[in-house]
């Protein structure tokens, strides 16, 4: 499957940087730094992070593709440097040092680490876990900033929230949430929507982390104000959902997705399953629930999109798992490096951005444009001609 718009990453844990590349964005896209910087702060918030927040300071370095803050229609380079890299620089130089360090022997369990070294041929653990880690989310935030400022320019918001950390759970919502409601969800703790669950989910995590546990949970991506149609029912590569859930599930410590009520309809009847649909003059054709998370035959269909992230305890633990030295083949304790013990407040941070750029990539496909003007007017266009003015509520 062709995409018109593209998205690549590179850069290792402790390198000198990590790098997004985004090609395929129209020309005349309004960008501003500060925003873009927001998102990466975003992404190294939330309580359980670990000591690697502190030296960071994210920020994004455009190299290409924009001036005097548009974009221009060519490729865009961003980095993201890594602080750390001074005290790394002897073990993560790209060019030969005058002594190399002990190599890493011992692989963690729920890593990348021992298959990636089966399968690169590898004699050092460092070799796979600099580029499988997680640090490598920095670049996809950095490239989901662009796609966030294309889509919110075609009045498209994409906003997250943490739904579970451990056993605590949030409520069931009673009505179904608007953009609105997640202003301020940045300033909470794990970024909950609700205090109660917040305040357990705090709770968890320090208990948990004082016995060198470490955390896994869930979060819920909403997109509002897509319109109906993006992907396709006419092959499986195009179908929005397998899409999006392919994105998600490229993310580090990811293992599972579901769309509106999930796998909760696995246990649901036909009749409580599926989106009615109704016609008035008030709101035109319409439904009142989205069962479906927004998505029909694999194609948006306008109500807001809705899908839900499971995230695994990370797999560094300040206590160390059960492993073996790849030299001797005997017991020994895996690799303990600087960890976290709950990542899923930053995770929905970049659920939010692999989703926008899925998202964004489907306009591209739809409405082509070489400006950020043709796109605007193809996509109002598209709604004229269907008879469409805004998202359909209902969550």
């Amino acid at each position: 499957m062709l995409h018109a718009l593209r998205f690549v990453t590179a850069g290792e844990s402790h390198g000198p940087g990590l790098t997004a590349l985004v090609e395929g964005m129209p020309a005349g896209l309004e960008l501003d730094q500060e925003v873009m910087d927001y998102d990466m702060v975003r992404r190294q918030s939330g309580h359980g992070r670990g000591g690697r927040m502190k030296i960071e300071k994210d920020h994004v370095e455009v190299t290409s593709g924009v001036r005097f803050g548009k974009t221009l229609g060519g490729p865009i380079s961003i980095t993201v440097p890594n602080r750390d890299y001074k005290n790394w620089e002897a073990r993560m130089n790209p060019w030969p040092v005058d002594q190399e360090p002990e190599p890493v022997k011992m692989p963690r369990p729920g890593h990348a680490d021992l298959v990636g070294v089966w399968k690169y041929g590898a004699d050092d653990v460092r070799n796979i876990l600099e580029r499988a880690s997680a640090r490598e989310t920095a670049a996809r935030v950095a490239g989901g900033t662009v796609a966030r400022a294309f889509l919110r320019a075609l009045g498209v918001e994409v906003r997250s929230r943490v739904v579970q950390i451990g056993p605590v759970t949030v409520p069931a919502l009673t009505a179904p949430l608007t953009v609105e409601d997640f202003e301020g969800i940045d300033d909470d703790p794990v970024r909950c929507l609700d205090a109660e669950a917040s305040r357990a989910m705090v709770k968890h995590i320090t208990v948990q982390r004082k016995a060198n546990e470490s955390i896994g949970g869930a979060y819920e991506v909403q997109v509002f104000g897509a319109v109906p149609g993006l992907g396709s029912h006419t092959a499986w590569e195009q179908r929005l959902g397998g899409r999006l859930a392919a994105a998600i599930c490229s993310i580090q410590a990811h293992k599972g997705v579901e769309f509106g009520d999930g796998f909760a309809l696995a246990a649901s009847p036909g009749s409580q399953s599926h989106d009615e649909i109704f016609n008035s003059d008030a709101e035109g054709i319409h439904r009142i629930t989205n069962h479906s998370g927004g998505l029909e035959g694999g194609m948006s269909t306008g109500q807001p999109i809705v899908l839900r992230a499971a995230v695994k305890p990370i797999p560094t633990l300040t206590k160390p798992l059960r492993s073996i030295d790849l030299d001797t083949g005997e017991p020994a304790q895996a690799l303990r490096e600087r960890t976290d013990s709950c990542v899923v407040p930053a995770a929905g941070v970049v659920g939010e951005a692999m989703v926008a750029l899925i998202i964004a990539d489907a306009y591209r496909q739809k409405f082509g444009g070489d400006h950020i003007d043709d796109v605007k007017a193809a996509v109002d266009a598209y709604r004229e001609r269907i008879g469409w003015q805004t998202a359909v509520t209902g969550g």
